[in-house]
């Protein structure tokens, strides 16, 4: 009788580090939230309850666990912020969409400024960068399909490059930080904004 390799110690071992893999990330991830620069690998490590050598086992270097973080992030955020009443009336659309944004900014602020930091030195991060700004311009697009309609291609291109400045991390961040407000204010303040700079919906 030939011998076989143990399917289920294989997969077990499998699990366990996809399991320490995922632990690191979101380890990474609660430094992000707790400290206003990107966490140091031993940093890592003991608040994911690994060794250092733990974590370079799974990851070649810090870009690449700043990498899996964001790819991650993008997933969940993706799962805990699906598009809401995209069919309903201009005010309830502008509400919806304000605060699903709000709620994503208010999450992921920390993630978003790590993910700037120094992306320069990183194709990859440019990329996914990128790859966010245009899901965010999608979601805009889908979500003021009507009053955008009305536009021709270059105005409704640059409509929606104003809708993302409007509403992005930067903008949630001088708000919240710079000006104090609290997230009802700002999304009071982004509400109004919006509402002036879409054009007319067109009628049903």
């Amino acid at each position: 009788m030939t011998g076989a390799v143990p399917a289920p110690t294989v997969d077990g071992r499998r699990q366990r580090s996809e399991r320490t893999r995922q632990l690191i990330i979101e380890a990474y991830l609660a430094l992000l939230r707790t400290k206003p620069r990107i966490p140091t690998s031993s940093e890592i490590a003991e608040r994911a309850g690994y060794s250092v050598r733990s974590v370079f086992e799974r990851f070649p270097d810090l870009l690449s666990l700043r990498i899996a973080a964001t790819d991650y992030a993008v997933a969940l955020g993706s799962a805990q912020a699906p598009l809401r009443h995209t069919d309903a009336d201009r005010p309830t659309r502008i509400h919806s969409q304000v605060g699903t944004r709000a709620q994503v900014c208010e999450g992921w602020l920390p993630l978003w400024r790590a993910l700037n930091a120094n992306c320069g030195e990183s194709a990859e991060l440019k990329a996914r960068i990128a790859l966010i700004r245009e899901a965010i311009r999608t979601r805009l697009g889908i979500m003021y399909g009507p009053e955008l309609s009305t536009l021709d291609g270059r105005r409704r291109q640059h409509t929606l490059i104003a809708l993302e400045a409007i509403t992005d991390f930067e903008s949630w961040a001088r708000m919240r930080e710079d000006n104090g407000l609290s997230v009802e204010q700002a999304c009071a303040v982004w509400i109004t904004a919006i509402d002036r700079l879409l054009p007319p919906t067109p009628a049903a």
